[in-house]
């Protein structure tokens, strides 16, 4: 058996500097454009309802924003009925040509009942156990980070 991942990270450089690839990642509505799962993003301020598909599963995913250090880190927390899911958030590291981008996920489905919870509610809305959620999300922010570094290259 192998052993779980609780966090997933990739990286890609694209060619524009970091301030640049902050305000596209800040306007949550875009994430759609890149996402290989989200259809279509609903901001309120904060905080910001997306819905996903992955084959014939919908869902929604409730986020509210964590961190927002223009140029530097753009992060969110997505919240299932009122229970923790993950972390998933960009940080930009300025380079010669542009930005590197490192997009991570983490788990922060941990313990006792809101763990079984939350992760019962995962398997039901998207398909997907738990314990294989990290290598799915993994191949997803590959996919990701290709669109937006695409993006990226079609705005220099």
């Amino acid at each position: 058996m192998t052993t779980r991942e609780w966090t997933v990270e990739e990286s890609l450089e694209v060619p524009l500097p970091p301030h640049a690839v902050y305000a596209a990642l800040a306007d949550v509505r875009r994430m759609k454009d890149w996402s290989p799962e989200v259809i279509w993003v609903w901001p309120r301020g904060d905080r910001f309802v997306g819905v996903n598909r992955k084959a014939w599963w919908v869902w929604f995913a409730t986020c509210r924003i964590v961190v927002a250090d223009p140029g530097r880190e753009f992060a969110f927390d997505n919240i299932t009925f009122g229970l923790p899911v993950a972390r998933w958030g960009y940080r930009l590291t300025p380079t010669e040509h542009g930005t590197l981008i490192t997009e991570y996920w983490i788990d922060h489905r941990r313990q006792g009942w809101r763990r079984w919870t939350a992760e019962m509610l995962g398997l039901l809305f998207t398909g997907t156990p738990a314990p294989r959620r990290a290598a799915h999300n993994r191949l997803g922010m590959r996919q990701t980070l290709r669109r937006l570094d695409a993006a990226c290259r079609a705005a220099v």
